[in-house]
Order: structure tokens, then sequence, then C-alpha cells
């Protein structure tokens, strides 16, 4: 329904050839493919207020917000054909928090404590690229310490390893490895551990500032991190034999949510969905940021873009990024871990008690923040769940003047539709939990 504003009354509106028929049965091949053919056009009003006709077996159903298997509070509207699922909605908006206008009334400077908490699973990443993005618009992007730059990626290639056994925890339990979440997550917790020890906080950590880092690494960092990549490879195995060679576990994920490579691209889908179908594209390799080119490490690829490559990619994506942090380890070289630039950077905390210089440059610098040059910048780093960018426009104030971030899972959940078609409700909740994805990054 729609208000007519010059006559004042109500009058009927549609949706043309998008619109929802009562039942599909009968259709022609052109009227489905003119339909998406699994994509759910239909209204939420007019969903409720269908009535099945007496030929119409399809049924329409909630699945979420409020369920376990959602990951966060999605909304999928399903069409069902007994336990099949024919057309998915699915619905975003309940979360809403605003964050990237919220950025535009912070600083960049305060910038980091905002982002941070978009993808909650892996807060550094979002740090990460609205430092980058902040930097290029100083144009301080090659004046980055050395030692800044390697210390930023041991953090977040630890913080991949966190996010993917987050997913392989919770897409056990999804699926009903309920052994699996206890293990993910315990090997999990010991991730964390080691990040709150450096950053200070488990998660939403605002440790990657603009110039550099908050601090340095404290003493003893190194066998630390050694002592859990040395723990990893083993429990990684474990996993192997209760889930990857376990025939029930097969049987779930394997031809289950199957997308192509022509529709991952079209769709905008990166990272495990878009590698899963065959293409090798991570961004750590084919547009290299910080010093990941200096690094060798191999890019984990399926062949068929179904749930089970999906798992196999991520569960082998933690054995790479080991192997990036054993060579990062020996890569870190000494000296400053942040940028010199008095405009950009705050005074040490020592000094501030034994300056009144220092006292008023740490006090102006945190309330008014650092002014950036007129202008625009997008980066992108590769996430645990793709491509994650940031485009910041500047008008010359302590401000952003526009900011939008890309969030992988914003595009992944249009890949529900394609890869839920046909099949079974109980399907659907491994297709969700193989997109892996976080609400606070959709509903930004």
């Amino acid at each position: 329904m729609a208000v007519d504003v010059k006559g004042g009354g109500i009058v009927d509106t549609d949706e043309g050839a998008q619109e929802l028929t009562p039942t599909r049965k009968g259709m022609e091949a052109k009227e489905l493919l003119r339909e998406v053919g699994c994509v759910l056009r239909l209204s939420e009003a007019d969903a409720e207020a269908l009535e099945p006709g007496p030929d119409d077996e399809t049924m329409i159903i909630n699945m979420g917000p409020q369920h376990p298997s959602t990951h966060g509070v999605l909304r999928v509207m399903l069409e069902l054909d007994g336990e099949t699922v024919v057309r998915t909605k699915p619905i975003m908006g309940y979360l809403h928090t605003g964050m990237e206008k919220t950025g535009e009334d912070l600083t960049f400077l305060q910038g980091p404590t905002n982002v941070t908490r978009m993808d909650y699973a892996s807060p550094l990443f979002n740090e990460l690229v609205f430092c980058l993005a902040t930097e290029k618009l100083l144009g301080i992007e090659d004046d980055i310490p050395a030692r800044a730059t390697w210390i930023r990626m041991l953090l977040c290639e630890v913080n991949r390893i966190s996010s993917h056994l987050l997913f392989l925890a919770t897409n056990g339990m999804d699926i009903g490895a309920v052994t699996m979440m206890l293990y993910g997550w315990r090997e999990r917790e010991e991730m964390l551990r080691f990040l709150e020890r450096i950053t200070g906080l488990r998660m939403n950590h605002n440790f990657i500032r603009v110039g550099g880092i908050a601090a340095d690494l404290p003493p003893g960092w190194r066998d630390e991190v050694l002592g859990l990549m040395d723990m990893l490879p083993p429990r990684l195995d474990e996993y192997d034999v209760l889930m990857t060679g376990q025939p029930i576990w097969r049987e779930r994920l394997q031809g289950v949510g199957v997308i192509t490579a022509q529709e991952a691209m079209a769709l905008g889908a990166t990272g495990p969905i878009l590698r899963s179908t065959g293409v090798p594209w991570d961004l750590r390799r084919d547009a290299p940021y910080l010093h990941y080119d200096q690094l060798e490490f191999d890019v984990i690829c399926g062949s068929y873009g179904d749930c089970f490559d999906r798992y196999a990619i991520r569960l082998n994506e933690v054995r790479e990024s080991i192997r990036l942090i054993h060579q990062i380890v020996d890569m870190i070289p000494p000296g400053d871990y942040r940028i010199q630039d008095k405009k950009v950077t705050p005074p040490p905390r020592a000094r501030i008690d034994e300056s009144m210089e220092a006292l008023i440059h740490h006090f102006k610098i945190f309330t008014e923040g650092f002014k950036v040059p007129e202008g625009e910048a997008y980066a992108a780093v590769e996430s645990p769940r793709g491509e994650l960018g940031c485009y910041l426009v500047s008008d010359g104030s302590a401000k952003p003047y526009r900011m939008h971030i890309r969030g992988p899972s914003f595009f992944h959940l249009q890949c529900l539709p394609h890869m839920m078609r046909g099949g079974l409700i109980a399907d659907g909740v491994a297709v969700i939990s193989s997109v892996d994805p976080i609400l606070g990054e959709v509903d930004r």
C-alpha cells in the first residue's frame, strides 16, 4: 500500500514483475528466471496476509531474529515446500548500531575505538583498515616504522586464528558436533589471552592507532606466541579426526550450499566463500598491504563451492597463519612502535608528569584530535571473512566528513538465497554457519 500525496487517499501498489505469486506451481522457466528463482521478493506485510490457496502447498516461515543458528539478530524468511527451501529472503536491520554515522562525529584519533566494535570476532582488522585509510589521507603511509607494521601483522594473524577457531566451534555446534564447540572455544581462549596480554583487552582492543600501535610488545611475548603456535598443530589434527574424516560430518556438508564462481563474483563475495569456488583471490597476495609481499604462504582454495569447502578452507587457513606468524616473529625489527610526528602522536605517558608542554600536547590531541587534509581514500585488508574496506572523505577538519565500511558479511548474506535454494531447512542452518556472518558489520 502507498499514500497518494496529492489526492490524500491510499492507492494499491505492487512490485511489478518482481511481485511474488501465491504459488510457483505451473510457472514456466522464463517466469522463474525473471524472479531470479531463489530470492524471496514478497514484502513482510504481504507475507503475513498471505493465505495459502487450495492448490498451494508452500508456506512462509521466519527463522530468527532470535535464533541460535543465525549468529546474531538476522531474520531469514523462508518459503518451504514441505522441508525443502524454495526461496529465501535475508532481512537485516534488527541491530542497526549506526557506527558509520557515529564515526563521522568522532575524531580520527577516536575512530579505532568505534570501528573495533563492528566485526567483534576480528576487531584488530577493523582498526587496521581504518588506520590505513587515515594514513593515506595524511600522506604518512610510507613513514610508519617497520616495527609497528610487523607487529600489526603479528596481531592480525593471531586474530585471524582466533576468529577461525570461533567459526570451527560454532559450526560444529550448529550441525550437532557439540565436542567441537568445547575444543574450539578452548583454543580460542588461549589466543584471546595472548591478545589481552599485548593490548590489555580480550576484544575491542583499540590497539592499532593512526601512525602505529598504542604500546610496544611486553617482555616474553616471543616465547609466548611461539608456544601457542607449537600448541595448535596437534589440536588441528584432532579436529581433522573429529570432523574432516567423519562420515556424518561429510554427509551434512558435502554438496550442501553450493555456489558457483560466477555467482560468487557477481554477488561481491570474497574470502573463504569466493575461494571455495576455486578462485584464488586473497588481498594479502593479490593486492599486498603492510609487508605481506615479503612472506611465503599459500592461498587455500576449494573446488565445489559447498559448505565442506568453506569449512576446510578456514581450518587450513589456521595452519597458514601459523606458518606466517613463524616468519613474522623473525622479521620484527627493533625501533619505534609509532611515528614520531607530534601532530599525530601523543607524548609518552612518562613525560606528562614531567613537562607542562607534554601535558598540553596530550590534552589537545585527545580533545581536539588532529586535522586531516581534504581528500578521499580507500583501504582494504583481507579479514577472516573476506575483503574489509574503509572509505574515508575528509573536509580538512579533525573528523571524517564521510565514513563507509565495506563489510564482507553484508555482501555474503546476498549469497544465502542461491546457496539455500533446493536444500532442506536443516541444511539452511549449515549454510548460514558456513557463511560465518557477523551482524555487527552488517548493521553498521
